[in-house]
């Protein structure tokens, strides 16, 4: 069987599979060959992608990465490493400057309006200051999503419960976010992204503003959330969190994407 690292690749010149880096003598014909196609359990691929803001700012440089479906990757790295960007460029917050995206057999360039919407709805985001709305219930804030989405009442209330069980906030239901701790914040915040049952998990630095205890207990609902088959896809700067999790791992280090051995 595949092992999972082998299915990530970066566009590095030491990784297998990667050919050498042209050097001044060396032809460049191998660097503009098109990527291969993703196989048909690829349900995140980015071939050759880089990123570059208005400000000439280089966010992601060439970066080539495949995600399976069941997957639990952890993306690392300093602070402007690019680990937002990465995210954002997933579920279509930020448009790629060169290269693909493809999530889910489809290429985030070709998507506008509507079609852009409906992918966005089988990809659930968890931010790392929760984004609740500050005069909702947890209920509501949890439930906000589907009813953004016209899911009719009967359905949301059939929704709700279990997923407030998944994250052991049952009890919490009716309380407002400045009732709770910060790792309950998040846990709502993880509810709110995983009540439309989508396939996807992306998680931006979702422990950055926890203590220890609470960060593992996040780490615990996102491993038993892939344990169910959700493919989830961290940010993180906790090392020791990683080492913990056992869980492949890539590095960002300049905009550049680097596999990490445990």
């Amino acid at each position: 069987m595949t092992s999972v690292r082998d299915r990530l690749s970066t566009h590095q010149p030491t990784f297998p599979g990667v050919a050498p880096r042209p050097t001044a003598a060396a032809p460049v014909a191998a660097a503009t060959t098109a990527p291969p196609k993703p196989a048909a359990d690829v349900i995140v691929s980015l071939q050759q992608v880089s990123k570059i803001y208005p400000n000439g700012s280089h966010a992601l440089a060439d970066v080539n990465l495949q995600v399976r479906r069941g997957d639990f990757l952890f993306v690392t790295g300093p602070s402007g490493s690019g680990k937002s960007t990465l995210l954002k460029l997933l579920y279509g917050a930020e448009r790629v400057t060169k290269g693909s995206v493809i999530v889910q057999n489809q290429n985030l360039a070709e998507l506008r309006g509507n079609r852009l919407s409906l992918l966005r709805r089988r990809i659930g985001v968890v931010f790392q200051d929760y984004k609740l709305i500050p005069r909702r219930t947890v209920s509501e804030n949890v439930a906000f999503v589907l009813w953004a989405q016209g899911v009719a009442r009967k359905e949301i209330q059939r929704r709700l419960i279990p997923t407030l069980k998944m994250v052991g906030l049952q009890d919490k239901a009716h309380c407002f976010p400045d009732e709770l701790s910060g790792g309950e914040q998040q846990r709502v915040s993880i509810a709110r992204a995983i009540v439309s049952t989508p396939p996807i998990l992306l998680a931006d630095e979702p422990t950055g503003n926890l203590d220890a205890e609470n960060s593992w207990q996040v780490i615990k609902i996102l491993k038993k959330l892939n344990s169910i088959g959700i493919t989830v896809i961290v940010t993180t700067h906790d090392e020791h969190l990683v080492r913990m999790s056992n869980h492949p791992v890539v590095q960002l280090r300049n905009g550049r994407l680097f596999p990490v051995k445990h």
